[in-house]
């Protein structure tokens, strides 16, 4: 039990909560809010992202990229500890799980919608499994040609937080932009720091990361543009409200994303960025709580 619990990577599920946290303490702000939309969505996500986890354990160990050379945790698969057989079922299980419970949180926040919207969250939903699995599973893994970043905005940042808050108000908010964009870009940093410290694994197995194409000292340059990008997308989003002074409270928050963008600049050895990986994705979920109970009070 211990080897799934481990294969299942529970650190990471702060960080795929964030962007859904996000999208109702903005719901909540606009005076629309179900504890049971709220629930049914954080349960998806969660699924979803063990998904991702189970597939990223399964599709680095079968496609030769988890070696001896890899600094970070231990893989179940690769060694040994869960067969490739044990993973697979465990994949479709999940994937099966995701799906009925991203049915049933469209069923509870769209059951009074038209059905090309109902279909077109559904297609959404679908895509986020598929994209789950194939980040490093299957025949060509999008993952290991760099545009996991992308996938990672996508999905932890805009379709994340725009979902989310549709899902709650049955309207879109275009100024939401700015708050998701930066849920998005914090994530993507946190990725970046995972392949980072993976990059010279990476290279020697043909994974095609960001830093691996771009080298160390311009992806250093690339996790600084997306934590000023992204604090500066909330600071614009709060400008162009009618503000008041409590809102400002998620700046709290920023000093932490300096000191990991000042360790990330100076820690020179892979093996020392593994801490702040977490530390990167404790910081995002203290920007979107802040940012929740400034709206809020505001």
């Amino acid at each position: 039990m211990n080897s799934w619990v481990l294969a299942a990577r529970p650190r990471t599920l702060p960080l795929a909560l964030s962007s859904i946290l996000m999208g109702n303490f903005l719901a909540m702000s606009a005076g629309v809010f179900s504890w049971l939309i709220c629930f049914l969505a954080c349960l998806t996500t969660i699924l979803l992202q063990v998904l991702s986890n189970l597939a990223n354990d399964y599709g680095d160990a079968v496609n030769g990229k988890d070696t001896e050379a890899r600094i970070g945790p231990a893989r179940a698969v690769q060694s040994g500890a869960i067969s490739a057989a044990a993973m697979r079922r465990a994949m479709g299980l999940f994937s099966v799980f995701s799906l009925v419970s991203g049915v049933g949180l469209l069923y509870a926040s769209l059951k009074d919608a038209t059905l090309p919207t109902f279909l077109a969250f559904l297609g959404l939903g679908i895509l986020a499994i598929i994209a789950a699995i194939t980040y490093t599973a299957g025949k060509k893994p999008y993952g290991y040609a760099g545009l996991g970043d992308l996938s990672v905005l996508l999905f932890f940042g805009w379709v994340g937080v725009l979902g989310s808050y549709y899902l709650q108000t049955k309207h879109f908010n275009l100024a939401l932009l700015l708050p998701a964009t930066s849920c998005g870009l914090f994530a993507v940093a946190v990725l970046n720091l995972n392949n980072m410290r993976d990059i010279e694994s990476d290279a020697l197995t043909g994974k095609r990361s960001i830093p691996v194409r771009w080298g160390r000292p311009k992806a250093v340059v690339y996790h600084w543009t997306l934590l000023i990008v992204g604090m500066l997308c909330s600071v614009v989003y709060v400008l162009i409200q009618p503000t008041k002074p409590q809102q400002w409270i998620f700046l709290l928050s920023f000093p932490f994303f300096v000191h990991n963008g000042i360790i990330v600049s100076k820690n020179q050895h892979p093996r020392q960025l593994d801490p702040y990986l977490k530390q990167m994705a404790l910081a995002t979920l203290l920007f979107v709580v802040l940012f929740g109970i400034g709206v809020l009070m505001a």
